[in-house]
């Protein structure tokens, strides 16, 4: 009896150290483990309003250097930004010199970056603000510079040491499809091992598309957030072609958004030349809607009292930043007009109603109010604050309302719906893939 008791012993201790080594080596392959982005990422970045502007004699307000990246950052302190929750300053592609060091280490262009990228990251931080900066999966940049295929350490590593808070992790001259996808991994883990908190934002699923289906649950295991659709452009096709696509797939997109991983549908453009008011307006109204990352992409030093109420409007972030967590989607096309939702925290709904039309004068929408919440957003009633264009108040209603929404072209108008009258725990999240028809006048 003793020799059995003594085997069942050696042998559950044997099965024990097993399962230590196997959660050893799990822990050790582990991706993403950084806790950030519970929220998603809001800051300024340079790409869209400045692209590879390498020209500092000729143009030097716009060129890609260090000078621009610490004056968007004096302005986001100044001007109110980093008060309303942006807090990023991100550099994009080309800023880096056309060679590695003798070390092969990334170095900044030394002209345009002539007191590097840790000095620039400490200035930055002087504000109370973090660094973003830019690398590529492959063996360039998109625009030509050094990429970080076969350096995922070491670049991590540098990044780490220059004091990066953000990584955005292109995709261009990737080799094959498994090699776009170790990369992606790989420099996850590199990221996590120099132990500093880096926010990874990824394009994988924009390169992977065109061969393959993404699998987002990996894809979020791996990134922050992810890009899925095509650049943005200051244009209002652009933009409207961004919503379809992500209305378009929403039903393999939508429930793997959360908080530590979103989907991006890329820059703000809010503030430069090419949309029009009510233009602006949507594109906010959507991304807040869709639970995007704000990452304005403008000069903070001329821009427009408009534009700036907007991407700094309290309300429409307070709807984006949603502690929830939960990515709104949309629930009907109906010729010209489009009806998004999304849950919010506390038995909150935030809706859009957007109107496509691009010729003619204001439309009117017309819908029951039991069409939101999957019939529940007003059962029993609600209060319904508009928050776009303006701020107004549209008092009580009940599941059996009807609202007569005037919309103007390519405009948006955003409410917040707040249930009355039942716990919020009650109120299950509508099934996307479930979309019947509104009840349209």
């Amino acid at each position: 009896m003793g020799r059995a008791v003594g085997s069942w012993r050696r042998a559950t201790l044997a099965c024990v150290l097993v399962l230590v080594l196997v959660l050893v080596l799990l822990a050790g392959t582990r991706a993403l483990e950084n806790g950030l982005a519970r929220t998603p990422t809001m800051g300024w970045l340079h790409w869209e309003r400045f692209l590879c502007s390498t020209d500092c004699a000729s143009d030097p307000l716009s060129c890609v250097s260090e000078q621009l990246f610490m004056q968007m950052a004096d302005l986001m302190v100044s001007d109110g930004w980093k008060d309303v929750g942006y807090e990023y300053v991100c550099i994009d592609d080309c800023w880096m010199s056309l060679t590695r060091d003798n070390q092969d280490r990334l170095q900044p262009d030394p002209e345009r970056f002539p007191s590097g990228i840790r000095k620039l990251a400490d200035y930055v931080h002087s504000k109370g603000l973090k660094l973003g900066i830019y690398g590529d999966v492959g063996n360039k940049t998109c625009a030509g510079f050094p990429g970080s295929y076969g350096h995922y350490d070491l670049d991590a590593q540098t990044f780490a040491d220059w004091g990066v808070d953000l990584l955005k992790f292109d995709g261009c001259n990737y080799g094959t499809q498994d090699q776009l996808a170790e990369g992606y991994r790989n420099m996850s883990l590199a990221l996590n091992k120099t132990g500093r908190s880096i926010v990874y934002s990824c394009e994988w699923p924009l390169y992977m598309r065109p061969m393959q289906r993404p699998n987002y649950t990996e894809i979020k295991h791996y990134c922050n957030h992810w890009r899925n659709f095509a650049d943005i452009y200051d244009a209002w096709n652009s933009v409207k072609n961004t919503l379809e696509w992500t209305a378009l797939h929403q039903d393999s997109i939508v429930d793997v958004a959360g908080p530590g991983g979103w989907n991006d549908p890329d820059m703000l453009v809010i503030g430069n030349f090419g949309l029009s008011w009510d233009q602006q307006l949507t594109q906010m109204a959507l991304w807040a809607i869709m639970a995007a990352p704000l990452l304005m992409s403008n000069d903070l030093r001329h821009i427009s009292p408009q534009a700036k109420w907007l991407l700094q409007n309290k309300d429409v972030i307070a709807i984006n930043q949603d502690p929830l967590g939960k990515q709104g989607y949309r629930i009907t096309k109906d010729n010209n007009f489009e009806l998004w939702e999304r849950p919010l925290s506390g038995g909150t709904y935030a809706v859009a109603v957007m109107n496509r039309q691009e010729i003619g004068g204001p439309q009117i929408f017309s819908f029951s109010t039991s069409f939101l919440g999957n019939g529940l957003a007003c059962n029993p009633a609600c209060s319904i604050q508009q928050i776009l264009p303006t701020s107004e108040d549209w008092g009580l209603h009940n599941w059996v309302s009807f609202l007569n929404i005037k919309v103007n072209p390519t405009g948006t108008v955003l409410l917040k719906v707040v249930v009355i009258g039942e716990s919020p725990a009650e109120k299950p999240v509508m099934n996307i893939n479930k979309k019947p028809s509104p009840d349209i006048l």
